[in-house]
């Protein structure tokens, strides 16, 4: 018999692209998320004991890579010391991600989560939360996904996402 663990993928695929103001791709990022205590506490309410439904509506926001360290299980939007959010792109608020339907025990979005950049960055990640508003520090944090490399933006790229979670 295969353990929770191993039924239940709390580690999901991230991917990236770059693409320059001209829709050329620069480069793309494909990497695994790391889901935080906070996330999977929530996940465990929601689905459970009765909570609200927390993710209804989840959004992406970016990594900075200056000052980063680290990301830890222990991470919330209100602490995590390791890292700090770039608010570095076009939108207003952090980028909804909206997954298609469930569908062979996974949900992923069709259409990219995308962020138009206005500054010359260098991006560490992503990170998923239940708040659109950018630099907030409430909601629930879900997950975090580091970049292999160093990810290099320039004003006018764009960042596009797609994340998906299984089971």
């Amino acid at each position: 018999m295969k353990s929770l663990q191993e039924r239940i993928a709390f580690k999901n695929p991230v991917k990236v692209e770059c693409f320059d103001k001209d829709g050329n791709l620069k480069w793309t990022e494909e990497v695994f998320n790391g889901v935080v205590d906070e996330g999977i506490n929530q996940l465990l309410d929601d689905g459970f004991n009765g909570g609200a439904q927390t993710f209804a509506t989840a959004y992406i926001g970016l990594v900075d890579n200056s000052g980063f360290s680290a990301f830890a299980n222990a991470d919330t939007m209100a602490s995590h010391a390791g890292w700090t959010e770039s608010q570095d792109y076009a939108e207003a608020t952090r980028v909804a991600w909206n997954p298609d339907a469930a569908a062979s025990r996974a949900v992923t979005n069709s259409t990219t989560v995308d962020f138009t950049m206005n500054a010359t960055k260098t991006i560490k990640g992503i990170f998923i939360t239940s708040n659109s508003t950018k630099g907030g520090t409430t909601g629930t944090l879900w997950a975090t996904a580091a970049f292999t490399s160093n990810a290099s933006v320039v004003s006018s790229d764009v960042l596009k996402v797609t994340y998906t979670v299984s089971g």
